[in-house]
């Protein structure tokens, strides 16, 4: 490395740990964690799944955001779930979170009939891998085999929250980077932002976009106006891919490509830069995006995993032991 500046040198070796840390979490997390100690995890969660995604497909799309916040912020640990202590700030209430993330019922329900099968055995942070690829899958969208073994975080951090979660005003070049930072590159940025073809938007999140914005098809925005007036109404709610908000498809990059995304970070997916190609791959190609996509779950999964005897099994996911 002797060619390389002391910042490129530190670039290199930070990519390395990443990589390094990815593989020692396959290494250790296994689809067949529980098959001795709790061998019906998968059929629980998924029976709880079939029942919520049919009494409300919204939740679906909330488990998945769900999974995604606490897989970003210091790793899939759990740690979103944490309710804040006298001792504790945590990521539930940061401006990301707060009044907009969603599914901590429906996580406490599910972790309620696993304990009483399996007490002290599975872990929260495992409990909401399964929920999201199980919420992909009854949306219409693909499955892969989610590797087990997660622990559940003591702690959680606001200020973490803060940092690394990306807020809906980001570009593409912040978008990039916090996900670089993640080990995850521009093929998982774009194919995780699929996502966004089921759930919803509060206004707040999109008032800038389709009142100030000129990459924004004009009567899309109009359209969008309704919903969401210039001041107040912060709360209300617009499907992220209104062709089909309920259906886990490629209409969302299709939306991207006609200037119809709801957020400013969406949109910025298509708008002359880096991931042009891969949007209208995707919207062309349903098979491309499904392996992208499930490949992409499976990176995400694997971020700073908890395993062996760091942390611990959670009895209750709002607090730690």
């Amino acid at each position: 490395m002797a060619y390389l500046s002391g910042r490129q040198r530190l670039a290199v070796v930070a990519a390395l740990v990443l990589c390094l840390a990815a593989g020692a979490a396959r290494a250790q997390l296994s689809p067949g964690f529980y098959s001795a100690t709790c061998p019906a995890v998968e059929s629980i969660v998924r029976a709880a799944m079939v029942r919520v995604v049919g009494q409300e497909p919204r939740m679906g799309a909330s488990l998945i955001r769900l999974f995604f916040h606490d897989c970003f912020v210091n790793g899939c640990d759990g740690s979103v779930l944490l309710d804040d202590t006298p001792t504790m700030v945590g990521e539930k209430n940061v401006a990301g979170n707060a009044n907009s993330l969603r599914g901590y019922e429906v996580v406490d329900a599910i972790k309620s009939s696993v304990e009483a099968a399996c007490r002290a055995t599975v872990s929260c942070a495992d409990i909401v891998a399964l929920a999201a690829r199980d919420a992909v899958t009854l949306l219409g969208g693909p499955s892969w085999q989610v590797a087990l073994g997660r622990r559940d975080s003591r702690t959680a951090s606001m200020a973490a929250a803060q940092a690394d979660l990306p807020p809906a005003s980001d570009n593409i070049s912040t978008l990039i980077a916090k996900f670089a930072a993640k080990g995850l590159d521009l093929r998982d940025l774009t194919a995780l932002s699929g996502a966004h073809t089921v759930g919803s938007a509060r206004c707040v999140n999109f008032r800038q976009h389709v009142y100030n914005e000129a990459n924004v098809d004009p009567a899309f925005a109009m359209f969008r106006r309704r919903i969401c007036p210039a001041s107040g109404g912060d709360s209300n709610l617009a499907a992220l891919d209104p062709t089909s908000p309920n259906r886990f498809d490629v209409s969302y990059y299709r939306d991207l490509m006609v200037r119809r995304a709801l957020l400013h970070s969406d949109q910025e997916l298509f708008n002359g830069g880096p991931a042009d190609d891969l949007v209208r791959l995707y919207s062309n190609n349903g098979g491309a995006f499904n392996r992208d996509f499930s490949a992409a779950m499976v990176k995400l999964g694997n971020l700073s995993p908890l395993t062996g005897s760091t942390g611990e099994i959670r009895l209750n996911c709002r607090r730690a032991n």
